[in-house]
């Protein structure tokens, strides 16, 4: 079987498609009779280990992001590679290129709902924006094979929208790069802090999206004996004294560095797809404190952290407190086992290899169907 990947969200700096992608990569190469091979934009045609860039102009301001506005060079791609399934992670022209393929070469298309575009689309121009963006959504994901999406609230929006034959597909989590054994005793020396210190991290993109107002209120609502790491590009420059800033992307390793000799993971994102720095924080043996939305509230059980109500740093300060009046310690672990047991990578692997061959007409495949 030869699956071929296409997404435009790609870059040296991006998150979690990225993340997936590179995972799914290293894990089928392992599978005999599997070929894989990943199309993503760049500069021109250029292939390296199965990873294909397509020409695609760079987007400005957009921190290494391209953004390809001509379909002729990813079906050129596709009619060389003649895959036998393709894999679409983005709703842009990548998409209409591959539905373009599937024609010409009579091959299922799959199309992963990695990003909510039309809440996208309103946060930034509008609700009226957002209700086109809904029936874009609509009709393009109509028209794929089978649709993927990370999580439970993700799949019940595409139904909404009148979408059928979505599934439910979690990702994983790298449980080598992240591990507890990456703590760091040195790293509170570094922020010039003392060991009884309640030391709370959040790793991402300082987008609006992950609601960072929300931590900085809770952070000065909790005051002396807390202190908020934050890490990531473009994060606020005018934060509380009991919290710090390294304001630039790290890569995984020193990201599960900091995670790892944290005490717990602060996440106020509402809007989250799938929320996987909130994985990355429980395979490194910290707990997790989310609001009760997006998908956050899906993969955070309560053994392995606290939720509370979005939007609100009162009661985001509370759950911290909540969640220090318990054994912190006994929380990470338990965190750790449960993505051990239910986010590591063969096992999501295995999970999309029995989509692929669903799609491909193999009646032995079986697996749980959303809806």
């Amino acid at each position: 079987m030869h699956i071929a990947d296409m997404t435009m969200f790609y870059a040296p700096a991006s998150g979690g498609v990225r993340t997936y992608l590179e995972a799914k990569h290293r894990h089928l190469w392992h599978y005999p009779g599997i070929r894989h091979s990943v199309l993503v934009p760049g500069a021109g045609y250029r292939q390296a280990n199965g990873i294909h860039e397509v020409p695609a102009p760079p987007l400005p301001f957009g921190n290494g992001y391209r953004f390809p506005l001509r379909r002729g060079p990813w079906r050129k791609v596709l009619r060389n590679l003649q895959p036998d399934l393709i894999e679409v992670g983005d709703p842009y022209l990548t998409a209409w290129a591959a539905l373009d393929a599937r024609r010409r070469l009579d091959v299922p298309v799959i199309g992963f709902y990695h990003s909510d575009l039309p809440l996208l689309v309103s946060n930034r121009m509008g609700a009226w924006l957002g209700t086109n963006a809904d029936n874009y959504v609509s009709k393009l994901y109509g028209h794929f094979d089978r649709v993927l999406a990370p999580s439970r609230v993700m799949a019940e929006k595409l139904m909404r929208l009148g979408v059928a034959d979505v599934h439910v597909q979690p990702l994983g989590v790298d449980l080598v790069t992240f591990h507890p054994s990456n703590r760091d005793p040195g790293l509170r020396q570094e922020l010039g802090l003392d060991e009884e210190t309640r030391l709370l991290v959040f790793a991402g993109r300082g987008s609006r999206e992950k609601n960072l107002p929300v931590l900085l209120d809770a952070i000065q609502r909790l005051g002396d004996g807390y202190h908020l790491l934050l890490v990531g590009s473009n994060m606020p420059t005018r934060v509380p004294r009991n919290t710090s800033v390294v304001d630039h992307f790290c890569d995984s390793r020193e990201v599960a560095r900091l995670l790892a000799s944290s005490d717990a993971l602060l996440h106020a994102g509402d809007q989250e797809t799938f929320g996987l720095v909130a994985l990355e924080a429980m395979a490194s043996g910290i707990p997790v404190v989310a609001v009760r939305a997006g998908a956050l509230a899906e993969i955070v059980p309560e053994r392995c952290g606290v939720l509370c109500a979005p939007n609100n740093g009162d009661a985001m300060a509370c759950a911290v407190r909540e969640l220090f009046s318990h054994d912190v310690e006994l929380r990470g672990q338990r965190a750790r086992r449960h993505v051990e047991r239910q986010h590591a990578w063969d096992a999501v692997v295995a999970g999309l290899l029995l989509h692929y061959h669903a799609v491909l007409g193999d009646s032995e495949a079986r697996f749980p169907r959303y809806g």
